[in-house]
């Protein structure tokens, strides 16, 4: 088999007649897929059953390297651009959706969608909380994250793969930062409502100390005296039967 020269500035990831090239955009090869041959079959040949399509562009059956497309989704996740190369035309797209499977959690399934050069995007970007917040350190306050993922607007090649959010000026309780206090990069349009929380300190809770209820003296019973009944009662009654007459 005869392998493609690796380019200048890449290199190149074998797998079988599968290669990914890594650079500035994540570079993934994919083939066109027999719809006839069973996702089964494609699995066990170290494959995974994709899809691609997009505005301009009609669905496509392809099939991906497992090995390969695993590590790039946990580099890329959902809201960085690939190439997408061996079929036509490069196409650039993003990971649209991942069937995973129910017991490993391997992806088992793959959808792109191929975006359109010059238009902007709307995708949820992951949120990283990066620090330590002076208030949950100090203070014993509670560090809540409110929102895990933020809804961006941008240009293709203006997408973070993540937005950093610096907690380290939490320093009071009930202090918390929105929307608009986070840097987001050039480019980058938050689509929610900039005044959102998006991480809160909470106070701590204070434990409430049981107050002790009246005692009700009349159902305390001494132990001596109650001893005293109970053996009174036990004592049987004399018996009262005459003794026949002679």
């Amino acid at each position: 088999m005869t392998q493609n020269a690796p380019i200048p500035g890449r290199f190149l990831l074998p797998f079988s007649d599968i290669f990914v090239y890594w650079d500035s955009m994540l570079h993934l090869k994919i083939q066109k897929r027999d719809v006839k041959e069973k996702p089964e079959a494609v699995r066990k040949k170290g494959g995974i059953p994709a899809v691609f399509y997009g505005r301009k562009e009609e669905s496509t059956p392809v099939v991906v390297s497992e090995k390969e497309f695993e590590q790039i989704w946990h580099e890329a996740g959902e809201s960085s651009i690939l190439s997408l190369e061996g079929v036509g035309e490069a196409k650039e797209a993003l990971i649209q959706e991942v069937t995973t499977h129910p017991v490993s959690g391997k992806p088992i399934h793959a959808d792109f969608y191929v975006i359109e050069k010059g238009k902007t995007l709307e995708v949820e970007v992951p949120l990283n909380f990066i620090g330590m917040a002076p208030a949950v350190k100090n203070l014993g306050g509670t560090l809540v994250k409110v929102l895990h993922e933020l809804e961006i607007e941008a240009l293709p090649k203006d997408l973070p793969r993540e937005i950093d959010v610096d907690v380290s000026g939490l320093a009071e309780l009930d202090s918390h930062l929105t929307i608009k206090d986070l840097p987001l990069p050039p480019g980058v349009k938050a689509l929610a409502d900039s005044d959102d929380i998006v991480v809160s300190i909470a106070a701590p809770k204070e434990e409430e100390e049981e107050v002790p209820g009246e005692i009700d003296m009349a159902s305390i019973e001494v132990a001596g005296e109650k001893g005293k009944a109970d053996e009174e009662a036990a004592v049987p009654a004399e018996d009262t039967e005459t003794p026949p007459q002679k």
